[in-house]
């Protein structure tokens, strides 16, 4: 493939992470290390449908730019790779490096395919793998499995952290409709310390891809702990996404007085997304699989299939006596953003504005307004649209894809109107902040306070962008400006 051919297959994103080609799902592993972050990845290298599970690997040193690395993990005798995380060793406590060059560890699900075939429940176990070459390359640890399964059918996805005060190492776990917590003291040998969520959150399918994470508030001393647990199905629009819980983890147990579902994204495809160990930035930073397992097997691309979201930042706030997970793209991305000069939209009651660009398939759309009812529509030639409509005094947002291109590849795809409530929008100007890339929409409101990520297979490129003020009243867009998107990949 030439170099003018290479990332523009039909729907490839050109600012968002997506394998050279074949089956990706989960991101895994994701640490930052010498200056390098990580990203591991579910994959499956014979096929672009699921299949024996692999981590695939690539590298960058913004979270922008990436370059792809050889696979990192193969299955084994002891099964598939499934989903996990990795940390610096900095203190050598496995005993895998040296002082001077510590290791890299890798904690992941061995997933026994043979066993799942035979009807048993203890077929997911979990390992680990260690480098000492900057994650180049791994060496699975001859004691596998460091946890045996207790006789749970889904039991799995540990993501693990260094917890301070206690002194050792902390994993997250996920077995069927619950979190475990464990400890250790080198990453080998592990003891059960609790568990938490049966009687909590949402419990319309298995959980997964659990990530426990100290956050200060914004603009305070307080530190919380935040859970984030992903669930399929049973998400608010249908199929996979992520909840989170705020509470208190004591280096034993987490606890939680929440008693209301949250959500780190309301749009069908922000899945299986956690956070980044060890990186140098305060912020949390948080990447999710964009898809759903409604449909992730049939979305109508060819070479690959999957993509990531943008990487965010996570910040804690408190909104009327609440904590919200905020999420919104790093401050780096903006070093990829054409940006142009704002002009003020003034759009009469009733009326709408339309601006014809040829870059919207690979645009930044962005403006500050007041107004809390009001229509945008992206549209093209051939008469696709995607309808994005706040209905702000009814505290609701709707995205609606049903006619935004091809939407027949699986019969759920288009016929959900997405709904996020929007309960807690400012009463004064608030930013709306979306990302298109050429098969993806990404909307923040607020600065992130409310999320919505979905998919979109355009027939062609949008080039149509309609405002309609839906209100009785002038709508005002400060600083409205429609931005093109540099492409990641040469």
């Amino acid at each position: 493939m030439g170099k003018t051919e290479y990332y523009r297959e039909p729907y490839r994103p050109q600012f968002h992470f997506s394998p050279k080609e074949k089956w990706m799902n989960d991101p895994n592993g994701m640490v930052y290390h010498d200056g390098i972050y990580h990203l591991f990845y579910q994959y499956y290298p014979d096929d672009i449908v699921w299949g024996p599970m692999h981590w695939g690997h690539a590298v960058s040193k913004d979270l922008l730019h990436w370059e792809h690395k050889p696979i990192a993990l193969y299955p084994d005798e002891l099964g598939y790779i499934f989903s996990g995380s990795a940390v610096v060793d900095k203190a050598n406590s496995s005993g895998f490096g040296t002082a001077d060059n510590p290791p890299l560890v890798a904690i992941f699900t061995y997933h026994d395919p043979i066993g799942e075939k035979e009807g048993k429940l203890d077929y997911q176990t979990q390992g680990i793998a260690y480098s000492l070459d900057h994650g180049d390359t791994w060496t699975k640890y001859e004691g596998n499995p460091v946890i045996g399964n207790p006789g749970v059918k889904d039991f799995r996805d540990p993501k693990v952290m260094w917890h301070g005060e206690s002194e050792k190492w902390i994993m997250t776990l996920v077995a069927g409709d619950r979190a475990l917590f464990y400890g250790s003291d080198n990453l080998k040998e592990w003891e059960l310390l609790s568990e938490f969520g049966k009687d909590k959150g949402a419990h319309g399918g298995v959980w997964e891809c659990p990530d426990l994470i100290p956050m200060v508030v914004d603009g305070t001393n307080e530190v919380k702990w935040v859970l984030l647990i992903s669930i399929n199905p049973g998400a608010p629009n249908s199929g996979s996404g992520t909840q989170y819980f705020v509470g208190d983890f004591d280096g034993t147990s987490f606890a939680t007085d929440q008693t209301e579902e949250k959500w780190i994204d309301y749009g069908t495809d922000n899945y299986a997304g956690v956070t980044y160990n060890n990186t140098p930035e305060p912020d949390p930073i948080f990447i999710g699989w964009m898809s759903n397992w409604n449909y992730a097997r049939d979305t109508p691309t060819e070479k690959w299939r999957s993509a990531m979201t943008l990487p965010r930042a996570l910040k804690l706030k408190q909104i009327s006596k609440d904590y919200q997970l905020f999420n919104y793209p790093i401050e780096g991305f903006n070093s990829i953003i054409a940006n142009g000069s704002g002009t003020t939209l003034i759009v009469p009651a009733g009326k709408d504005h339309r601006i014809d660009s040829e870059k919207l398939s690979q645009s930044e759309i962005r403006f500050t307004t007041g107004s809390k009812d009001f229509l945008l529509r992206l549209g093209n030639g051939v008469n696709d649209r995607l309808l994005l409509t706040m209905k702000g005094n009814e505290g609701l947002f709707l995205l609606d894809r049903s006619k935004s291109g091809k939407v027949d590849f699986q019969e759920g795809f288009g016929n959900i109107i997405q709904r996020m409530p929007v309960p807690d929008l400012p009463n004064g100007p608030y930013e709306v902040r979306i990302f298109v890339d050429w098969s993806s929409v990404e909307i923040f409101i607020n600065n992130g306070q409310y999320v919505m990520t979905s998919q979109i297979f355009p027939n062609e490129d949008y080039s149509e962008l309609t405002i309609e003020n839906l209100s009785a009243e002038t709508m005002e867009c400060i600083d409205f400006q429609v931005n093109g998107v540099d492409r990641i990949w040469e």
